[in-house]
């Protein structure tokens, strides 16, 4: 069968030739894969950045996926772990991390669209007690996630969202899908004035962009003692941030971490479905584009923008 390869982290997957992989337990059972996300997550993945690599090549990337039964049924399905992962016509995976879709469902979009709505989902539902009425600032706010984490706070009934990022002109995109304010990522004092008395923070970005902007936060904060929940979510501005000890003394900070490891496959698993059903009702902007399997070297080096690349499998399989 054929699927994207890596050899080399410093290399982009190869279309190749590769063994069917073969289900190991009674849990398992081979799929057809019909689409697959290219999220950023599938990415360091494939370069072996992410804090989960294990460093071992070759590699098939992608995380999860929409994929066909045996019995001709779609499942949706998020992946252990594994060095064959869902950018190939066939992959393995576990029943107990999947559920089934209905033959309606609209496989580009929920592929595009769940892992990216997800990282703020799991973290409003499942990493705090998030409130209706609650003020939520989202750093990062015109990536893929970001732009769906926007639609997210606003399905969930925040009572403000701000958007934060540093360019202007797809900011200006964001309050149609949700946002209440938005502001300029390297503009401190704008930042503090719109973001300074939130509850929530949703940071997509982390290093030197979130330590900053968190003490643009905490200084605007009209009080200091009023709870606010930092939640980290993506690292693509750094691995770590030079946080300033007086800010986690002078306010009532947390900071907590939402992502693999943190959250249980009981939390996904629960929360996912009705989550599925949102994107199958329309309630999200999604913004993919399809592209066969057979392109991925090409695809892989070419820039995505904000929408969401969904690598398909052949057409005889779908």
């Amino acid at each position: 069968m054929k699927a994207a390869v890596v050899t080399a982290f410093d290399s982009p997957p190869r279309y190749s030739e590769i063994p069917a992989p073969i289900p190991g337990d009674r849990n398992e059972i081979l799929v057809d894969v019909i689409a697959a996300g290219l999220h950023p997550r599938v990415r360091s993945q494939a370069d072996g950045s992410h804090y989960t690599s294990t460093g071992v090549l070759p590699l098939v990337p992608g995380i999860d996926g929409i994929g066909r039964d045996s019995e001709g049924g779609l499942r949706y399905f998020i992946l252990d772990d594994t060095n064959h992962g869902s950018m190939a016509e066939q992959t393995v995976i576990d029943t107990r991390r999947s559920f089934p879709l209905p033959e309606h469902a609209d496989t580009i979009a929920v592929a595009a669209a769940l892992n990216p709505a997800m990282a703020s989902w799991m973290a409003l539902r499942r990493r705090i007690d998030f409130s209706l009425g609650q003020r939520v600032l989202i750093l990062g706010a015109t990536g893929s996630s970001g732009r769906m984490a926007v639609q997210v706070a606003r399905r969930l009934g925040a009572g403000q969202i701000v958007a934060a990022a540093r360019n202007a002109d797809l900011l200006e995109a964001l309050p149609g899908l949700g946002a209440t304010d938005t502001a300029q990522l390297d503009d401190g004092d704008q930042l503090g004035r719109a973001a300074g008395e939130v509850d929530v923070v949703l940071d997509f970005l982390w290093g030197e962009p979130s330590a900053n902007a968190m003490i643009s936060v905490l200084t605007a904060r009209p009080d200091r003692g009023k709870p606010l929940s930092w939640i980290q979510i993506g690292s693509v501005a750094g691995p770590t941030a030079p946080i300033p000890s007086a800010a986690l003394r002078s306010s009532r900070l947390q900071i907590v971490g939402s992502g693999q490891g943190s959250l249980e496959r009981g939390d996904y698993l629960e929360e996912l479905p009705q989550l599925v059903r949102e994107i199958a009702d329309g309630q999200f902007v999604i913004d993919a584009k399809p592209m066969p399997l057979a392109e991925i070297g090409r695809i892989w080096t070419t820039p995505g923008g904000t929408r969401r690349i969904v690598i398909t499998p052949a057409a005889r399989r779908s």
